[in-house]
């Protein structure tokens, strides 16, 4: 089924992301952004985090969730613990999200427009997938460069 799909990457790229981030071999490195680099690994954390909460948890789980998108690129030195306890937060939501979903639920419209025109929740869901994973990515190289 669909749903146990999703829900096995979501958790298997959450937790890479966990990986990445304490792979980091100074937490403050997180933070930095050498040449060339838009956003620092840590607020790429934030904006995952912020993204999955607002999409899934929000819109398809009714959690209350209130997103606060320009903190995800504006907080800086957040503790990678608080950020890893997100994470494991974000994790949660997505799981009980998504077990809640019928079939049904999967071909009817997501909720909002978001890429101006109207999407099935399918659709939208597997696009927010491979936004984690390319940001994912990003992280990945950040910490490469900067662990040397």
């Amino acid at each position: 089924m669909y749903t146990d799909t999703l829900i096995k990457i979501f958790q298997r790229d959450l937790v890479k992301l966990k990986v990445e981030l304490e792979a980091y071999t100074n937490e403050e490195k997180l933070w930095l952004l050498p040449k060339g680099i838009n956003n620092s690994a840590g607020n790429l954390g934030l904006h995952i985090v912020g993204n999955l909460n607002h999409f899934v948890g929000a819109t398809l789980g009714n959690t209350g969730y209130v997103r606060k998108r320009d903190l995800e690129f504006s907080q800086k030195n957040v503790s990678r613990n608080v950020i890893l306890k997100q994470i494991d937060e974000t994790i949660e939501v997505i799981e009980t999200t998504l077990l809640k979903l019928t079939p049904d639920d999967f071909a009817k419209q997501y909720p909002l427009i978001v890429f101006k025109e109207a999407m099935s929740t399918e659709f939208f869901l597997t696009h927010l997938i491979t936004h984690l994973s390319y940001h994912l990515g990003q992280i990945n190289y950040h910490r490469r460069l900067l662990d040397e």
